[in-house]
């Protein structure tokens, strides 16, 4: 079954979505720096993959942190951090994990961590935007255009403020 999902695996592409959740005191609508949500489950990294070529597989990183800046006046400005612990990776089946998290695909023990660090944002007409950045998995960087669109911001029930976003691209496994 790996052989076979392996060899099937390095010819699709796989899109990644990217929720960010952050919060901080409600202090002032301005440029404001956000923790990425990870406790209260409100952002995620999840991936899907054709598996066979007719289902998708699909699954998660659980384990990842990061922090944003936006400035709901300058959102050209924003900027974006992400580290992934890629030992976290749970597509809900044990073996198939062991073996993604193996050489043959992430080599974990090697590289534990993955990142994305954004190098701009291009704001578009309708609100919408572009976000490109540095991805870094198994020591292999490349630049990658993330569009992303707002969910929402505003107060939230216990004082503070939270800003809402999602992403999705599409990576080629072979890069």
């Amino acid at each position: 079954m790996f052989t076979t999902l392996k060899n099937h695996l390095m010819r699709p592409v796989c899109t990644t979505l990217l929720c960010l959740a952050g919060s901080l005191p409600l202090t002032t609508l301005q440029a404001a720096e956000y923790k990425i949500d990870t406790q209260g489950a409100h952002a995620f990294v999840q991936f899907k993959v054709k598996h066979l070529g007719y289902s998708w597989l699909w699954g998660r990183f659980n384990d990842f942190k990061g922090n944003f800046s936006f400035d709901d006046k300058k959102p050209e400005a924003t900027t974006v951090q992400v580290e992934i612990n890629m030992s976290s990776l749970d597509s809900n089946h044990a073996e198939r994990d062991k073996h993604l998290k193996g050489k043959d695909f992430f080599d974990v023990a090697k590289f534990p961590t993955a990142t994305f660090k954004s190098t701009s944002v291009t704001v578009n007409p309708d609100k919408s935007a572009v976000l490109k950045g540095d991805l870094t998995i198994k020591g292999i960087t490349k630049n990658i255009e993330i569009p992303v669109t707002a969910v929402g911001g505003g107060a939230d029930p216990w004082g503070g403020f939270r800003q809402g976003f999602e992403g999705r691209t599409t990576l080629k496994l072979k890069d």
